[in-house]
């Protein structure tokens, strides 16, 4: 659950920090007081991109920091961990991100530097918005295919079928290609292969491409570097510092017998002596490496001129060179063998194909089971929102084309009255319905979700009166097993909160600001909310009407 969040110069907020619980938390306040500063510090926690016009005007930055206690860290150790991450220490998830007006933000998780990216995978794992405007996205058959699908666990089967059908696209997509392509002449053909030939010639491993440019480097500067070599063989031989150390030594070793203390400096000075043997040595070797005979030598400058010529056709480096010339192996075995290549190609689609269908139908299956539960499931708790004689069902046919998510096409389908035809969503639903539906859904689906932080925003718009009462108690139902924010206006959503947060503006002459404070279970400050809520709070009527609602909800 979040535990604590810290806001810091977000849109009107100056600063506040706010402890949390689990349960049914609900945030109140006047329309445009600002309920959604709240709602916006945890998108920029999950991840969201936002605008810099987020920071409070006249302040350089906002900052918002988040302390998440988690029951069960190990699906968001599993995605830390995925990307080189710390772990969660004693379950807790710490959060802070930084937004800078004149520079790029700063994000941390749990104290290591991270990406806008890793936020939001992670983000993924601890919370999940309920906007507005989603109960619209369930006119959509394929956002409907995508609720069946989470209830009824598909995602690793999902997963599988989503990477053998890009293998198969990729395979179609070769066969474009080889239908597609213009037939070559045979002297583009006899062109093709002498490009190929030549390059053939070369062993093209970036090993042998750059010993290549080292052998030719020796042989194109060989007597300079005879003479700077034969230059280093003279001051390290006879002529140099071999006639030296021989003196050098002796006078060491007979300090050394006078100064028994300086025995280690004469070891170190015969050390230097072999040393620069060995020095001397190895030099000498390299100019013997130098002296190459003239076959070998036009025949490394042979290849570095075929190498110098593929590098200016095709390409900066080896790889490029590779690419081209595996490439135009490819385009001249086609040309020679068109209807063999397309053959065995289609024949590999085909294959792909069959597996796919294969796989496709375990999801269609799958589907179909989780469909009934999920429809019945549903219904149950639309009986508890208020439709007495509501009936959901969902519609599951297999096409004969396949797409990115099987062969299943799904339809949700609703009569909100007794005696009314099952008919798609969009052309039956009023507003009301279609949110109780959502949250029906959105109920359903928390028994198989393990998000552990659900945020609601006014997800009770356009019901009131009793129905409100209902959809109230099915929030307050989800929070048994996640912790719940909810936004709303009205008072019968707001007297069940276990947690109460109250949104309030001051304006001045010249600024506006707003503040978050957490109103206590029973408090007369809470009573003034909610009568406010109700119509007015220094009626008499609906302070009563607001302390009978939490009397009820005790």
């Amino acid at each position: 659950m979040l535990q604590f969040l810290k806001i810091r110069n977000l849109a009107l907020m100056d600063a506040v920090e706010l402890e949390f619980d689990g349960g049914f938390n609900v945030v109140t306040g006047e329309t445009g007081a600002g309920k959604s500063v709240l709602l916006g510090a945890l998108a920029i926690l999950a991840g969201n991109r936002v605008a810099k016009t987020v920071i409070r005007r006249g302040t350089e930055a906002c900052e918002i920091e988040a302390v998440i206690a988690l029951e069960n860290p190990v699906p968001v150790n599993a995605a830390l961990e995925a990307h080189a991450l710390p772990p969660c220490e004693d379950g807790q998830l710490i959060l802070r991100r930084t937004i800078h007006a004149t520079k790029p933000g700063r994000i941390s998780i749990n104290g290591a530097l991270a990406t806008l990216a890793q936020l939001s995978e992670i983000g993924e794992t601890w919370i999940d918005f309920h906007g507005p405007g989603e109960p619209q996205k369930l006119f959509h058959e394929s956002y409907q295919l995508e609720i069946l699908d989470l209830f009824a666990g598909n995602a690793p089967a999902l997963e599988k079928f989503s990477a053998h059908y890009r293998e198969w696209k990729n395979i179609l997509a070769e066969i474009d290609a080889i239908r597609s392509q213009e037939k070559m002449s045979p002297d583009e053909i006899a062109f093709a292969q002498s490009q190929l030939d030549a390059m053939n010639r070369l062993d093209l491993s970036d090993e042998t491409i750059a010993e290549l440019e080292n052998d030719f480097a020796k042989i194109s500067n060989a007597q300079e570097l005879a003479s700077l070599l034969g230059g280093i063989d003279a001051a390290l031989g006879d002529d140099g510092l071999a006639n030296t150390f021989p003196q050098l030594l002796r006078l060491a070793g007979d300090i050394s017998e006078i100064l028994p203390a300086t025995e280690n400096l004469a070891r170190r000075a015969n050390s230097l002596a072999i040393e620069a043997e060995d020095l001397r040595a190895e030099y000498a070797s390299l100019l013997g490496e130098t002296e190459a005979d003239p076959e070998t030598a036009a025949e490394i400058s042979e290849k570095m001129n075929t190498w110098l010529e593929l590098r200016r056709k095709y390409g900066p480096d080896a790889a490029s060179v590779r690419a081209k010339r595996d490439a135009l192996a490819l385009r001249i075995e086609r040309q020679s063998d068109v209807a063999g290549t397309l053959a065995r190609t289609q024949a590999a689609a085909d294959a792909a194909e069959k597996n796919l269908r294969t796989l496709a139908g375990t999801l269609h299956k799958s589907r179909l089971a989780a469909a009934k539960k999920l429809a019945a499931g549903t219904q149950k708790i639309l009986v508890e929102l208020g439709f007495k004689k509501a009936d959901l069902a969902i519609k599951l046919t297999e096409t004969k084309d396949i797409s990115e998510t099987g062969t299943s096409a799904c339809a949700f389908l609703f009569s909100p009255n007794a005696g009314q035809d099952l008919l798609p969503l969009n052309k039956i639903a009023s507003a009301g319905e279609t949110a109780r539906v959502m949250l029906a859904l959105k109920a359903m689906l928390a028994e198989a979700d393990a998000t552990p932080v659900l945020v609601f925003d006014e997800v009770d718009a356009n019901v009131g009166g009793e129905i409100a009462v209902h959809v109230a108690r099915k929030l307050a139902e989800v929070s048994r097993t996640h912790q719940v924010f909810c936004i709303t206006h009205l008072a019968q959503v707001a007297a069940l909160g276990d947690h109460h947060f109250c949104v309030t503006k001051t304006q001045s002459d010249d600024a506006t600001k707003i503040d978050i404070s957490r109103l206590d279970k029973n408090s007369r400050s809470r009573e003034d909310e909610l009568a406010r809520m109700l119509g007015d709070r220094h009626s008499p009527a609906a302070l009563a009407h607001a302390r009978e609602l939490l009397t009820i909800n005790c």
